[in-house]
């Protein structure tokens, strides 16, 4: 494929939304959220976290309850445990995956929603570049085809284990 900038894409070429997708993943390079998913969540020790949400572009929204906190995906609620949680599963609720890989780790949960959370407008912003002078469905079109994409790499990553892997040494020491 030829390298195209987005700046240089022009109403009177009018490329297709999966061409301008091929060119945005290309531009995230390594803050492409699948990348990120693999390099940095997968490769620690995880737990996997089912998420009943459907499998499209969705709206979320973190709320404050008496409860706790809660991910709310539509009419679906998901309980989080804390904050740093919940805005890790938002980038993954937003695409529509239904299984994800969560650190076990809390303490790295924080750091790796924040990187997420900056792929993720970082794809935004480069989304309404890309469809400044073009019709208004273009962008919702372009958002739909990534976060398909990124569905789709997410799901073929895979969640791992529902309880992480404990390697204890249990023989005791003999006197």
């Amino acid at each position: 494929m030829a390298e195209i900038n987005i700046s240089e894409i022009s109403a009177a070429t009018l490329p297709k939304a999966a061409q301008v997708a091929a060119v945005i993943k290309e531009q995230l390079g390594e803050l492409w959220l699948p990348q990120l998913y693999q390099t940095h969540s997968k490769a620690k020790r995880t737990r996997a976290v089912q998420l009943p949400v459907p499998a499209r572009l969705n709206e979320t929204e973190i709320q404050h309850t008496l409860l706790g906190i809660e991910l709310r995906v539509g009419r679906q609620r998901i309980a989080c445990p804390d904050l740093a949680t919940a805005r890790y599963l938002t980038v993954f609720a937003r695409v529509g995956s239904k299984a994800v890989a969560a650190p076990y780790d809390i303490t790295q949960v924080s750091h790796l929603a924040d990187e997420l959370e900056s792929a993720w407008q970082r794809m935004l912003l480069l989304v309404k570049e890309a469809a400044a002078g073009r019709p208004a469905n273009f962008a919702t079109r372009l958002q739909k085809l990534l976060a398909q994409q990124i569905r789709d790499e997410i799901d073929a990553l895979g969640a791992g284990p529902a309880i992480p892997e404990f390697n204890q040494n249990t023989k005791q020491r003999s006197f």
